[in-house]
């Protein structure tokens, strides 16, 4: 079904068309693109409703100020849709987060307009500042705009962005987006303190406020859903030097009932009927898996009703993580501090100083901000933490800034750290149950994938796995496959093929990337000269890289090939397009095996 845009919207193909209109023709601009992103993403998927949210600010803003020279950075660009379809990109707008379509966040080799790339949160203050101190510097009339939130901005960066600023006379504006949600509800004292300006509309404060002391001259609170008067205040406001803040209201899912009611479920809903909200749902005859998010947050409950000093932390992602179900039933013992990883982490190693248990969950691709913190205050001090790294290995549609490509690699250097993946949701029960015994004294880190496991029978007896040990799958002859994490099951449907063909290769599941299980190995090693490594991690200092050390360290001699996310970017697409981009989806493991045969 061809989606056609509303008239005027038919007429912009960049903000210069845009700009022949007259203010009056503005509300008519803002209703045709909501409902063009309406329509795409009911039909195509996609992030929803922050992008609804900021149409009339994403009208104005292109109005008034002349990108692509004048630069504007989205914070995180959950909401930047109406931005792209304002700025040459409205026709192939249905590729959105689409495997070789757009992306579905601002990137710089995608457009001019996309002023700095941008996927993680509390950015845009620092780079808007950064382009604003230069513009200075080359004597360039150039503007330098930030839209960030009200989550965004509650952030580490996003406070050490505003107390550069105060400091230089770089012409920057930054545009703070009050919705009172990210994700989830906004949470902290900095939520509480920008309601009491909203409520209060900073007219009766007799005081100086926030922004106002860190030398930020600070206009507000605006509505953000009215047109006419946004364009006429960034008028005025480009007329003004030095650093500035403007403080706007706006509803997220603005436009359409059903995202404005329920905003955590409309944040990303996927394919939904635009006309009754209905969101569709696959319908099946026998039971599935579960996500292993949704594992992880009710074994977490388990886990907490056996263990009395368990708590849980997780930075801004309850829904994501599932961790919201234990901070349903248990929220003295389960907290969301905010988008704040740094944070979070040392905030678990203070809770474990003092005997709490804790479990830290983190995306994969957000444990990377708080890197420092994982070595300085965690691996140094030897706390046993348990690490749950969500969304580990390629995520999908979200693409290059969500992959949890990495992690593997970044915590193997670490002294003190044990890393673990599991096959199956059992497995994930099991490595959780290990990491919180009195036994395990280390940090622990535990990674899964986005989406759904393997067993619709999952909640089974908790089982104690040694720590480091592996698991021998399949005898074979002639190659060993050793496999880590949730890949093993490509490696499964692999063999069921080979089989067939009478080809046995034997399968090993490692579990632990450190410490390795180096009795099994030696036993690898001594038995077979082929072998094949599987991972769902970066192959350059990965799981395979630690094999190879091994092999090397102990003077073995074996033809070994490394499977996974190879040593570049990897863009967006569906798991199973990149999978098969990537070379570790079960018909690129059947291929690998026969090469070695031939």
């Amino acid at each position: 079904m061809e989606i056609i845009p509303g008239k005027l919207l038919q007429t912009i193909d960049n903000p210069a068309d845009l700009k022949k209109l007259s203010t009056d023709k503005l509300q008519q601009v803002c209703q045709e693109l909501r409902q063009y992103i309406i329509d795409i993403v009911s039909m195509h998927g996609g992030h929803f409703a922050a992008s609804l949210g900021v149409v009339e600010l994403t009208v104005a803003l292109h109005y008034v100020y002349n990108t692509p020279y004048d630069k504007l950075i989205w914070d995180v660009g959950h909401q930047a849709y109406g931005h792209k379809i304002l700025t040459g990109r409205r026709d192939n707008f249905i590729t959105n987060r689409k495997y070789k379509g757009i992306s579905g966040f601002p990137k710089m080799s995608e457009s001019e307009y996309d002023a700095f790339g941008v996927g993680h949160s509390s950015t845009s203050i620092s780079a808007a500042l950064g382009i604003a101190i230069a513009a200075k510097y080359k004597n360039e009339n150039r503007k330098s705009i930030a839209v960030i939130g009200d989550g965004s901005i509650a952030a580490g960066m996003a406070f050490e962005a505003l107390n550069n600023a105060g400091v230089t006379d770089a012409d920057i504006l930054i545009i703070l987006n009050d919705n009172h949600i990210s994700i989830d509800p906004n949470v902290g004292a900095l939520q509480k303190y920008l309601s009491t300006l909203v409520a209060n509309n900073n007219n009766t404060q007799k005081n100086i406020n926030f922004f106002e002391a860190l030398n930020i001259a600070y206009f507000g609170v605006e509505d953000g859903h009215n047109i006419l008067h946004l364009v006429a205040t960034l008028q005025k406001l480009k007329n003004i030097a030095g650093p500035k803040l403007l403080h706007i209201t706006t509803i997220k899912g603005k436009g359409y009932a059903q995202a404005e009611k329920e905003q955590t479920k409309w944040h990303s809903p996927g394919l939904f009927d635009k006309i009754t909200g209905e969101i569709y749902k696959k319908t099946f005859t026998t039971p599935q898996p579960p996500k292993y998010q949704d594992v992880f947050g009710n074994t977490m409950i388990e886990l907490a009703e056996m263990n009395e000093k368990i708590m849980a932390i997780t930075p801004a992602m309850p829904s994501g993580s599932s961790l919201k179900f234990m901070m349903e039933k248990m929220p003295h013992r389960a907290f969301d501090v905010g988008i704040s990883e740094q944070h979070a982490v040392t905030l678990s190693a203070g809770l474990a100083t003092q005997g709490i248990k804790v479990f830290c969950n983190i995306y994969s691709t957000f444990m990377q901000r708080a890197y420092d913190q994982v070595i300085h205050d965690v691996a140094i001090q030897n706390l046993p933490i348990t690490f749950c790294l969500d969304r580990a290995g390629l995520v999908g549609e979200d693409g290059t800034t969500h992959h949890g490509c990495y992690d593997i690699a970044y915590f193997r250097c670490i002294p003190n750290m044990i890393i673990a993946a599991p096959m199956n949701e059992q497995e994930l029960r099991n490595l959780m149950y290990t990491s919180q015994l009195p036994t395990t004294h280390h940090p622990f880190v535990i990674r899964y994938p986005r989406g759904e496991g393997v067993m619709p029978e999952w909640q089974t007896k908790f089982e104690e796995i040694t720590i480091g040990k592996g698991r021998i799958l399949q005898e074979g002859k002639n190659i060993a496959i050793l496999s880590l994490g949730h890949v093993g099951n490509f490696v499964q449907a692999a063999l069921t093929t080979l089989i067939k063909e009478n080809i046995q290769p034997a399968h090993y599941d490692m579990r632990f990337a450190k410490p390795l299980d180096e009795n099994l190995l030696h036993q690898i090693f001594q038995q077979y000269q082929q072998i094949i490594t599987v991972e769902d991690g970066t192959v350059t200092g990965g799981f395979g890289s630690a094999i190879i050390e091994f092999m090397a360290i102990h003077q073995y001699h074996a033809n070994i090939k490394v499977l996974g996310i190879p040593d570049k970017t990897i863009e967006h697409g569906s798991l199973k397009e990149l999978y098969e981009e990537c070379g570790y989806d079960t018909n690129a493991i059947i291929k690998t095996i026969k090469s070695f045969i031939q």
